[in-house]
């Protein structure tokens, strides 16, 4: 092409690139935990109190004023039971009265419990689900893992004291 004083020119045009850049979610691992359970069993020995109660009547069969308050005579417990009988006037008669003591024994107690733990076994796979080696230059290994920082859960067996 000619420009006006007759030299002729050349036209180059000028490209701009545009850069598109995406960006894709692709699998290329993952891991895979397995809880395993063990059960083991502990012979549990103790001493249990057990208390019995012993019940015994008091004949009385004399006249008082009223009802007579419950008291306590040392360990034992003196319930009156009053009742009303019919004279020229109403009295009240102490008819008897319950004495109760209570005894403590300690006897042995033997009982087997079942006691369970936890381990979780961890595993590195790849995008196809196969096993990947543990250990894995720059990283943590994986393996066992162990719930030991955290308290244990315990059986307890109720015990009367």
């Amino acid at each position: 092409m000619q420009n006006s004083k007759g030299v002729e020119e050349t036209v180059i045009p000028v490209v701009t690139e545009e850069l598109q850049v995406d960006k894709e979610r692709v699998p290329t691992g993952g891991i895979r935990v397995q809880k395993l359970v063990r059960e083991h069993e502990e012979l549990v020995d103790m001493m249990l109190a057990k208390d019995e109660v012993d019940i015994r009547r008091v004949v009385i069969g004399r006249d008082v004023d009223g009802p007579i308050p419950v008291r306590r005579e040392g360990e034992t417990i003196v319930i009156p039971v009053v009742e009303e009988v019919l004279v020229v006037e109403k009295r009240f008669r102490l008819k008897e009265e319950l004495h109760i003591n209570r005894r403590t024994h300690k006897e042995p107690h033997r009982e087997t419990v079942t006691l369970k733990s936890e381990e979780a076994v961890v595993e590195r796979v790849d995008a196809e689900g196969q096993t990947v080696p543990a250990q894995v230059p720059g990283e943590r290994p994986f393996g066992v893992l162990r719930r030991d920082s955290e308290p244990r859960r315990r059986k307890r067996i109720l015990r009367d004291d």
